[in-house]
């Protein structure tokens, strides 16, 4: 009973309220970081009148995503993509779910424009955020905290299994978020947003040296907005300072911080019915931005904030001790009323009232020696590491009736709306320990990569009537990988990795469910273009994969209540990807991914053979810009890109329970095609940029998981932005 009651309750909170996943994708983890030091882009003017814009971390080169360590991302036998700052800049991300747009296997705003989470899909699975290569206090239902980008100079998306260094992950992969570092060079910038829907922001970073061996950053954001939904407005405050001491010339400390205020009023974010969004109403065209919520009632508040450090230490040339450090907190309380049915007559839409309150802390440090030895011609790159998480989670809800709105012509309530007494959901505390290794062993242009990793993973549930107070989830993870580059900068490479997830809960006969476990082969090329010229900077990546999860939940044939791990997901699929900037001037983001993610193996009839919810099949993307150089319109810039998603099921099929009968129906969402626009005119200290996305205004669903949980993908959103650098 009470894992359908945790089931039922994550139907509700996943997409701000009521939004199902299964079961498959329920345990959530992992991480990554940004090898060099990016360079904001900025215009320089010659004597001859020709401007230069330089963006010289377009193209990525290096992430210790993969590694933990400074090896190239051509020497990865594993997929990894890299959205740098100066992409984020040029196309005016303003989240992540935003950000993974051009970047294949993964797929964000899978609720449409939400304004608090970026929901997100990697290869059929949801990965889950790392700050700094640490994981961010995420919540027992949302697997990420919806930090702000701007304060992060990349987002490095690590594709498949990564047990093995970052030990609880999902099979799909996880990503992570960079923090803007300081620099010894003084510089910063001052950047003004205005555009559609209201969209204001003013922000800012500073760097610079403080004193002979202190370096310091500031960055700041505060943003006012609405909503393409009716009646809905959003405000957060950002600031992130950052120092770095060195303590010797081998010896420094970055301290690292982040606080954030939000504030979202009169916020459903949809859960509109299927009848009206996936298909006609016969009644009348629902409009893009009703809103079924009550605005005078309805809002999200969640402060977070964090303080770690990063310290390294260089013992020689050939052994380097790393350590990452973080205590985090995450506070977050909503209130809302939402859809949650249609009438016969297709316009009266019954409701629900949903409060819920999360409070999350954490501690969690990672500590890593790197080595670089020879055996006689064999070079090893040695990476030794311990890691320790602890994590604490309380979170309670309430639920109860609302009265029910007219769907076409919605009429608010006039009275004071009581809110219903709250229920404990959760009271837990984890307790992470890993210890891992690493050998990458290169032999000419070979390298072999071996990675081992033990986990000690301990569970104590607080939550008064517990059927198993404390449960130890222990397990072995491993990686082996290949790669061969070549002189010409063509990399082929295969391996296998493997990863595990705890699952919360019991069976029938009182016994604790045993993690998920899964486990990847992928091939596939990489290049570099290192023999093409110094204007041209390209990396292109070609993978193929298959990964199989197992022990996955499901229906309980004794007993409908219960659950069995007899499951089992296979997700295999095709992602190509390039990255290129030629000259300083024309810049190109290209990818397609083909992924079939399904169920194999359920006691549910129905769900054998369906496919993952969130991911479609196919994804193809292609922006390309480009800025004149000399001439009377030296330093103007124009851009264009198309993006292409087929069809993609909001839920899995329902099977019989003791709470309703079967419902085969998984609300497709049918293809679409979006287009987006970019004009800019960069000068020596200044750059002026109107940003489109959906230029076009093409209405569609981002996403139905359920008959009254339906959501509008993003209207036509037009921004505009004066950027002062110095």
């Amino acid at each position: 009973m009470s894992a359908v009651l945790s089931c039922r309750l994550s139907t509700l909170l996943l997409a701000g309220v009521a939004v199902q996943l299964p079961a498959v994708a329920a345990a959530q983890a992992g991480p990554a970081i940004f090898a060099a030091e990016p360079a904001s882009p900025d215009a320089t003017r010659r004597e001859d009148g020709t401007i230069i814009v330089t963006a010289g971390r377009f193209v990525p080169s290096g992430a210790i995503t993969a590694s933990k360590t400074t090896v190239p991302l051509i020497e990865t036998p594993q997929s990894v993509s890299v959205v740098s700052r100066d992409q984020i800049d040029l196309l005016n991300f303003i989240d992540v779910q935003q950000a993974v747009r051009y970047t294949a296997g993964i797929v964000g705003e899978n609720y449409g424009p939400d304004l608090r989470f970026d929901f997100l899909t990697l290869r059929g699975f949801i990965p889950v955020q790392y700050i700094d290569g640490l994981q961010a206090p995420i919540s027992s239902t949302i697997s990420n905290v919806g930090v702000d980008l701007y304060g992060f100079e990349a987002v490095d998306i690590l594709k498949g299994p990564s047990s093995v260094l970052y030990g609880t992950t999902p099979p799909g992969g996880i990503y992570n978020l960079t923090s803007r570092r300081p620099s010894a060079q003084a510089g910063g910038e001052i950047q003004l947003k205005y555009g559609t829907d209201d969209f204001k922001q003013a922000a800012g970073t500073v760097t610079g040296e403080l004193t002979d061996g202190l370096t310091a950053r500031l960055t700041g954001l505060y943003r006012d907005r609405d909503s393409q939904t009716d009646f809905v407005t959003a405000r957060r405050a950002y600031v992130a300072p950052a120092v770095t001491y060195e303590i010797g010339p081998d010896t420094k400390i970055t301290g690292l911080g982040f606080y954030q205020w939000d504030r979202v009023e009169g916020d459903t974010n949809g859960f509109l019915p299927a009848l009206g969004v996936l298909t006609a109403n016969p009644v009348g065209k629902v409009r893009r931005g009703i809103n079924l919520g009550e605005p005078d009632y309805n809002f999200y508040r969640r402060r977070q904030w964090s303080a770690g450090y990063e310290f390294t230490h260089r013992f020689s040339d050939a052994l380097r001790f790393t350590q990452n450090a973080r205590w985090g907190e995450y506070h977050e309380y909503q209130q809302i009323i939402y859809g949650a049915g249609l009438d016969a007559d297709n316009r009266t839409v019954s409701r629900f009232n949903f409060p819920f309150r999360d409070d999350v802390e954490q501690f969690t440090i990672d500590s890593r020696f790197d080595a670089e030895v020879a055996t006689g011609p064999i070079e090893h790159r040695i990476l030794a590491g311990f890691d320790y998480r602890n994590y604490r989670e309380a979170s309670a809800f309430a639920f109860g009736a609302a009265t029910s709105i007219d769907l076409f012509d919605p009429v608010y309530s006039a009275t004071p709306i009581a809110v219903p007494g709250f229920f404990p959901f959760t009271d837990q505390r984890l307790k992470q320990e890993g210890v891992y290794l690493q050998d990458q062993a290169k032999l000419g242009g070979f390298i072999l990569t071996l990675s081992g990793r033990q986990d000690w993973v301990q569970q104590d549930n607080y939550a008064a009537g517990a059927a198993i107070p404390r449960r130890k989830q222990d397990r072995f993870s491993w990686r082996v990988g290949g790669t061969y580059v070549t002189e010409s900068g063509i990399a082929p490479y295969v391996s296998y990795a493997t990863s595990f997830q705890p699952v919360v809960g019991q069976a029938l006969g009182g016994e604790a469910f045993r993690p998920t476990v899964g486990k990847q082969v992928e091939g596939g090329i990489k290049f570099d273009a290192r023999g093409l010229g110094e204007g041209v900077k390209l990396f292109a990546t070609a993978a193929v994969f298959r990964i199989e999860q197992s022990n996955v939940l499901t229906t309980d044939p004794r007993n409908v209540l219960f659950q069995v791990q007899t499951g089992e997901v296979v997700s295999k699929g095709v992602e190509l990807e390039v990255v290129g900037r030629f000259n300083e001037q024309l810049s190109v983001n290209a990818a397609y991914s083909y992924d079939d993610a399904k169920i194999t193996r359920s006691n549910v009839a129905v769900e054998v053979g369906a496919r993952l919810p969130a991911q479609p099949r196919h994804k193809a993307s292609l922006f390309v810009d480009y800025t004149v150089a000399s001439g009377a319109l030296a330093g103007f810039g124009a851009g264009g890109g198309v993006r292409y998603l087929s069809d993609s099921p909001g839920r899995l099929p329902v099977g019989p329970s003791a709470f309703g009968a079967a419902d085969p129906r998984t609300f497709v969402s049918p293809g679409v095609t979006l287009f987006d626009a970019t004009l800019h005119y960069d000068l020596p200290g200044w750059r002026f940029a109107v940003n489109g996305s959906n230029i076009f205004d093409k209405r569609y669903a981002g996403r139905c998981s359920g008959p009254s949980s339906c959501f509008f993908g993003q209207s036509r959103q037009v921004i505009g932005t004066v950027t002062k650098r110095f």
